[in-house]
């Protein structure tokens, strides 16, 4: 595969060429490493790296083409073609796009941004979409399912190269709808800038990755972006915002873009267009009253949680916003499996349950633990901890969420990267007050610790992890699952109840 130039980069809002715009471009690259002879480089400026720096390895690889925010000096390159450009992240996602063929214009597509439920809401559009369209792709933080094979993905949203070369894998195996979990971390870096959506999605906005973000405001501003680009709408596809009208930051979204987006919101609000209620809750999963559009169904599927509630709407509103039959879409949720890591049950044994749940921020936590108190266990053991590198702020709060909502908790690590773990758990202890809990650096440990401690009738919340199937330390990266452990520990419980 080729391409001239000059076709590549005529989408470009504002370019200066220097050198031949018609050379053929054999690929396209933002690493160094990856460069073959033929192809376009673009200078990525990373939050650790420059790829203004390896120019000149792209170069000596065989690059024929350079596209740069810094202009051609003296010392250039001879017989490469120089592009200037403003944004280089914002050209590499429209090259990008344009290299594959603007794969995102063939199909319905739905991102869903917010702090909590991207990953559900886009699991559960994903089951309504395969259901409907019976075809359909994934992009999440869980699983990339390109609509003929699913693997494990390695971010919530991949560069802009990667975005769009599996956009194309979905359109050339036939997808016809697309649910895509879509970043704060993704938008700012404009890794989707060139996705043509049909559907928007904005599920809540919390105390999270404040670390890389700074503040709240800065965080929003993030998540807005998304609703941004669709209200330019490039790709004349008259896109729909979904927004959580319960959530303050999503009755902002609604004020704001009502006059340049069609928008549907949801909730539990008497003026949501998409409106839950009488929720009734078992072990067994959940059940409510929808309203939309001047009609009434009854929704069941296999999950517990207010929060799934949420979720629920907020992958029917999608679902309704890219023209699937709303009876339909109610349907396909009836049968769904259960979202890997997101109040997932890892096993029962001897009269305790336990779940895991991805739940790492203070309103997830306590929304996790509200979800299992509903279930009227004798007693709610939580285990949790905080990630090393990260927000220190939410520490304590976490810490607060589990101890107000828990009978025993046990706090132990979570991914403490560079951090001791023993100094994290000392700043959640600030938080948990006179709570009965104790410590157990070894997470391992702390999950056999809960399991052991736990009687008849009790309820074990691991969280924090969720999916997630290593552990990070300062030097290294290791095997590590909630669930299987929770499941070992289980055995080992169930074993000694025989003997």
């Amino acid at each position: 595969m080729s391409m001239p130039l000059k076709d590549l980069i005529d989408i470009l809002p504002r370019t200066a060429v220097s050198g031949d715009d018609a050379v053929e471009v054999q690929g396209v690259r933002d690493d160094s490493r990856a460069v073959r002879k033929g192809d376009a480089f673009v200078a990525v400026r990373g939050d650790d790296f420059d790829g203004h720096e390896f120019i000149p390895a792209a170069v000596e690889a065989g690059a024929a083409v350079i596209i740069a925010e810094a202009p051609l000096g003296a010392d250039a390159p001879q017989g490469v073609t120089w592009v200037l450009v403003p944004d280089t992240r914002e050209a590499l996602a429209l090259i990008a796009d344009q290299w594959f063929g603007c794969p995102s214009r063939a199909m319905k597509v739905a991102g869903i941004t917010g702090t909590n439920g991207k990953t559900t809401t886009a699991f559960l559009l994903h089951c309504i979409m395969k259901s409907t369209l019976h075809q359909a792709g994934l992009m999440g933080t869980v699983v990339f399912d390109d609509g003929e094979t699913a693997e494990v993905a390695s971010h919530t949203t991949p560069g802009s190269l990667e975005v769009q070369e599996i956009l194309d894998r979905m359109r050339n195996n036939g997808c016809r709808g697309v649910a895509m979990e879509v970043s704060s971390h993704g938008l700012e870096q404009k890794r989707t800038a060139a996705v043509a959506f049909d559907a928007v999605v904005f599920t809540n906005l919390t105390q999270d990755h404040l670390d890389y973000h700074g503040t709240m405001e800065k965080y929003f501003a993030s998540k807005r972006i998304l609703f941004e680009q669709a209200a330019r709408d490039a790709a004349g596809k008259n896109p729909t915002a979904v927004v959580n009208l319960d959530d303050r930051y999503g009755a902002i979204l609604e004020r704001d873009f009502k006059e340049r987006l069609k928008v549907t919101t949801y909730g539990f609000g008497a003026h949501c267009g998409f409106k839950a209620g009488n929720v009734k809750q078992s072990r067994h999963g959940l059940e409510f009253q929808l309203h939309a559009k001047g009609r009434s169904y009854l929704v069941r599927m296999p999950l517990i949680g207010r929060f799934n509630v949420y979720n629920a709407l907020a992958a029917l509103a999608a679902a309704a916003a890219v023209r699937i039959p709303m009876r339909d879409a109610v349907a396909a949720l009836k049968d769904i499996p259960q979202v890997p890591g997101r109040m997932e049950i890892a096993g029962s044994a001897a009269g305790v349950t336990v779940y895991v749940d991805y739940a790492h921020t203070p309103d997830a936590i306590d929304n996790a633990c509200r979800t299992l108190r509903e279930l009227e266990p004798s007693r709610l053991i939580t285990v949790f901890g905080c990630g090393g590198d990260r927000d220190r702020d939410k520490r304590a709060r976490m810490g607060k969420a589990a101890a107000s909502h828990s009978d025993f908790c046990v706090v132990t690590s979570d991914n403490p990267r560079s951090e001791d773990p023993a100094a994290i758990i000392r700043e959640i202890e600030k938080g948990m007050g006179n709570a009965s809990y104790e410590t157990v650096v070894d997470r391992a440990a702390a999950i056999r610790q809960a399991v052991d401690l736990a009687q008849d009738g009790d309820v074990v919340l691991i969280a924090g992890k969720g999916h997630e199937t290593y552990q990070e330390f300062a030097t290294e990266r290791v095997d590590f699952d909630d669930r299987k452990q929770a499941r070992s520990a289980l055995a080992e419980r169930q074993s000694e109840s025989m003997q």
